[in-house]
C-alpha cells in the first residue's frame, strides 16, 4: 500500500505515541509501529496494530523474550511518503532497533533506505510494491504479504477466467501502490487476450469522479479495475451507480476497508478485490483468533495475521539469536519461521518465497466471501 495524503496532526500523534499502546509498562525490548495514526485511510494503521500488539501481548503474557518485556511504540507517517524518513529518523533516534511497519508502500519506499543503513530491522506487513525490494539489495528489510506482482496475477486470472468481460478499463490513483498493480493487472489480461480498452489515473482525494465514469459509459466498458485504496473505489462505486452505469468493479487489498461501505452505500454489494487468504479460518489458529476475539479485534481483517507475524518473527528471533538486530536479520534471512500465514521463509531481497492471495466478493453489510 502506498498513499501521499496530507499530513495531520502529526506533531501532536508524536507527542503522545509514546505513552500509547504499550504492551508493558517497562519494557526492555521495543518495536516501532510505524504506519498511518492520522489521516484518511489510519483503519489500515488500526488493522496493523492490532495484529501487532496482539502478539506482543500473547508474548508478554508468556514471559516476555527472554525474561524481556516488550513494549510497541507508534510512531505516525500518515502513509504520507514525505513523512517516511521523518518517522525513520524519530525511530533510530529513539534508538529502536525493530519495525512493524510501516504499512503504505510510498512511506516504506522513501523509509527503507534509512532504516537499512542504520541497521534497523523492518519487516512490513502490507506494502505490496515491488519497489521497495526490486534491485535493491537491502539486508535489513522483510515483507510479511505477497507483491503487487503476485496479487496483479491472481486478479488478473479470476477476470479472464471467471469474469470473462468484453471491454474492460483499469484505472489507477497515480500512486506507486496503486498505477503498480493497475499496470500488472493490464499486462496480465492482455496477455490472456482481454481486451483493455481503457488505462488512466485519476486523482486520489478528488470528490467528483463523474468525468471518467462518463468516458467508462460511451467506452461501452463492462468491467473497472481499480488501482488505489478504499476513499476513490468507493466514490467510483456510488458515482457509477448515481449515472446508471452497471458494471463489476475490482480493487486490490487497498479497498478492503469497511469504511468504503459508508463511502459506496448500496452500490459496494458484489465488489471483487483481492486479500491475503483468511487465514484466521484455518483451525490451527484458533488460539490466536481467540486471543484476538478476547479483546474484541478482529483477526480476519486484510493485515491483522500478517501483521501479528511480523512481530512474531522479529520476537522468535530476538529469543534465537538475541536482541541484537544484525543477528536478527541475519536470522530471519536463514530460518523458517511457522506463523498463522503458515510456514514462512524469504528470499535474498527479503520477499516472501510464496504468498497466497485469493478473490473476495464484499457485500454491503460489510462481510466478505470467497468469490467463486
Amino acid at each position: 500500500m502506498n498513499t501521499s495524503f496530507r499530513m495531520k496532526a502529526v506533531v501532536a500523534a508524536m507527542g503522545a505515541a509514546g505513552a500509547l499502546f504499550m504492551a508493558g509498562a517497562h519494557a526492555q525490548i521495543k518495536i516501532a509501529l510505524v504506519g498511518p495514526a492520522t489521516g484518511p485511510v489510519t483503519q489500515y494503521g488500526d488493522m496493523v496494530k492490532e495484529g501487532a500488539t496482539t502478539a506482543v501481548e500473547m508474548v508478554n503474557a508468556a514471559g516476555g523474550i527472554n525474561g524481556k518485556k516488550v513494549e510497541l511504540v507508534v510512531v505516525d507517517d500518515a502513509c504520507e511518503p514525505k513523512q517516511g524518513p521523518v518517522a525513520a529518523n524519530r525511530v533510530i533516534n529513539d534508538k529502536i532497533h525493530y519495525v512493524v511497519g510501516p504499512v503504505c508502500s510510498g512511506a516504506t519506499i522513501a523509509a527503507a533506505p534509512i532504516y537499512n543503513n542504520e541497521g534497523v530491522v523492518v519487516v512490513t506487513p502490507s506494502a505490496t510494491s515491488p519497489a521497495l525490494t526490486e534491485g535493491k539489495n537491502f539486508h535489513f528489510i522483510f515483507r510479511t504479504i505477497g507483491r503487487d506482482d503476485q496479487q496483479g496475477p491472481a486478479a488478473a486470472k479470476f477476470i479472464a477466467e471467471k469474469v470473462k468481460p468484453k471491454k474492460v478499463a483499469v484505472l489507477h490513483d497515480k500512486q506507486s501502490y496503486g498505477q503498480g498493480i493497475a499496470a500488472s493487472v493490464r499486462d496480465d489480461l492482455k496477455k490472456a487476450g482481454i481486451n483493455v480498452a481503457l488505462f488512466e489515473g485519476i486523482n486520489a482525494g478528488d470528490s467528483d469522479y463523474s468525468a471518467v465514469i462518463t468516458k467508462l459509459k460511451s467506452a461501452g466498458i463492462d468491467f473497472v479495475y481499480y488501482g488505489g485504496y478504499h476513499p476513490e473505489m468507493g466514490l467510483l462505486l456510488r458515482q457509477a451507480g448515481e449515472q446508471g452505469l452497471k458494471v463489476k468493479m475490482m480493487g486490490p487489498e487497498g479497498v478492503g476497508n469497511p469504511e468504503v461501505n459508508a463511502i459506496a452505500g448500496p452500490a459496494v454489494e458484489g465488489m471483487l478485490l483481492t486479500l491475503p487468504a483468511d487465514f484466521s479460518a484455518n483451525p490451527k489458529n484458533a488460539a490466536i483468533v481467540k486471543a484476538f476475539k478476547d479483546k474484541k479485534r478482529d483477526a480476519s481483517g486484510a493485515f491483522q495475521l500478517t501483521s501479528y507475524a511480523a512481530a512474531q518473527v522479529i520476537l522468535d528471533s530476538i529469543k534465537a539469536v538475541g536482541d541484537d538486530p544484525a543477528k536478527v536479520a541475519e536470522h530471519l534471512h536463514k530460518a523458517t519461521f511457522e506463523t498463522p500465514l503458515g510456514a514462512i521463509s524469504w528470499n535474498k531481497s527479503g520477499d516472501l518465497k510464496s504468498f497466497d492471495f485469493q478473490v473476495f466478493e464484499w457485500h454491503k453489510d460489510g462481510t466478505k466471501t470467497v468469490a467463486k
